[in-house]
């Protein structure tokens, strides 16, 4: 009977260990240190040989002489780099899991005007593709909606939690809008006729989309003018999800990536003071002097593709980074790629260090300016006193590739897991084919 019971310990523990779903960590309660590092605090400084002491999940001491006492919780980083842990700025992590599933897709609403649709309460803990993430050092990322025009709030998360509301880092941060092109699309045509449909009358987009843009205003003016009333016979939810952006306790970002599209945009700034920030933003520094003018931020959504025109350097997204740094203009890089899923976040900063950027600037585009932008710079994107200890340790450089290896991450002060479904998967079919005895 002893025999029967112990093997079916021993059946449950093999099986708790091989699953896919990893729990939460408990919160950091007392005192541990990361000793014998490089480390990269990302405000563009780095300490060689230093040591970091957090307490209740945050950075408490940050330097080279911090006595480490005999018994004390430390995390060993000898010859490693330890960096704040990184921010993907724009993403529909948690909202989509299998593209072609319908089912696990929860990005969008239908219609045009959305103000009041909060992405968070759609943002699904549970998603596989989260752990993946972790691995590769980010800890934290802007859960944005996607739509036609006016899509919604998104929220900043951190990626250690058992539910939404355990995972908010900051709550409805931002309205998205996404821009109308205002350009005929390259061989498009006005209307349809195929399949034997009826045909359709030409259109004309940029009429179309700065129609879009004025109803846009529209809204705004109204907004405005409903908060101007001291009381409402009727609340207008619509309405009240715009509020913060006319304190500016939110941001408006707008997505789009041509001349156009930002001039446009620009006009928001103009006309109701808006904070704003470009996102996409692939031709930005052809204004570059226009964005830091108006005090708007930018995130490079994609750098890793072809230009928007046939007429730019071929090499010019991973260019433009260098260019808006150059011009003082505040901005992140983040990995909207379909296929990577935000994955390859530390590796677009890597291209952008290769083509005029600094290793340290790289490295704040992904970590500080992209808390600035989303207004969370008070409680992380550095490894400062007093900030979350959001960090992670890598045996090599983060940004490149061949090196990058995450050996150990702390969301908050508390150590990870960073078991995923793709190292479940790698060790299955090492087994199965016994790859590492024949030298795979």
């Amino acid at each position: 009977m002893k025999k029967i019971f112990l093997i079916i310990s021993m059946s449950f523990l093999l099986a708790v260990n091989a699953q896919e779903t990893v729990l939460p960590t408990k919160p950091h309660i007392g005192v541990s240190y990361i000793k014998n590092a490089t480390i990269h605090l990302g405000n563009g400084k780095v300490l060689e040989n230093g040591t970091i002491k957090i307490k209740d999940g945050k950075i408490e001491e940050v330097g080279t002489n911090i006595v480490v006492p005999a018994g004390a919780d430390v995390t060993d980083a000898t010859g490693k780099q330890v960096y704040p842990g990184l921010i993907l700025a724009t993403s529909s992590l948690g909202l989509g899991e299998v593209n072609a599933v319908r089912a696990t897709q929860d990005v969008r609403e239908i219609g045009d005007m959305n103000p009041n649709v909060r992405a968070l309460v759609a943002y699904n803990t549970d998603s596989k593709v989260i752990n993946t993430l972790r691995s590769n050092g980010i800890l934290l990322a802007n859960i944005v909606p996607q739509g036609s025009f006016v899509a919604g709030s998104s929220s900043v998360v951190q990626l250690d939690a058992w539910n939404w509301e355990d995972a908010a880092y900051k709550t409805d941060e931002g309205i998205h809008v996404y821009l109308p092109l205002l350009m005929a699309r390259p061989g498009g045509r006005g209307g349809g006729g195929r399949g034997g449909g009826p045909q359709q009358p030409p259109t004309d987009p940029v009429k179309e989309g700065l129609a879009k843009l004025e109803d846009l205003k529209s809204f705004f003016k109204e907004a405005k003018a409903y908060f101007n009333e001291s009381t409402h016979e009727e609340t207008n939810l619509k309405f009240e999800a715009v509020k913060g952006l006319f304190n500016k306790s939110q941001k408006l970002y707008m997505h789009g990536n041509t001349v156009k599209q930002i001039l446009a945009a620009l006009d928001f700034v103009k006309e109701f003071g808006l904070d704003m920030v470009i996102v996409g933003g692939s031709e930005s520094y052809q204004v570059a002097d226009l964005l830091k003018q108006h005090n708007v931020s930018v995130i490079l959504s994609q750098p890793h593709s072809l230009p928007t025109t046939t007429d730019n350097d071929v090499d010019q997204p991973y260019k433009t980074a260098a260019a808006l740094q150059k011009a003082g203009v505040l901005f992140a890089i983040s990995d909207e790629d379909g296929q990577t899923r935000g994955r390859n976040l530390p590796f677009n900063a890597g291209t952008a260090a290769a083509y005029g950027l600094t290793k340290e600037e790289a490295l704040a585009a992904i970590t500080l300016n992209a808390a600035k932008i989303m207004g969370v710079a008070d409680k992380t994107g550095s490894i400062e006193v007093g900030k979350d200890a959001n960090i992670i340790v890598s045996d090599g450089d983060i940004l490149d590739m061949r090196t990058s290896n995450v050996t150990d991450a702390f969301i908050q002060g508390r150590k990870i897991d960073l078991t995923d479904k793709h190292k479940l998967l790698n060790d299955r079919y090492n087994q199965k084919y016994d790859l590492k005895k024949k030298g795979f």
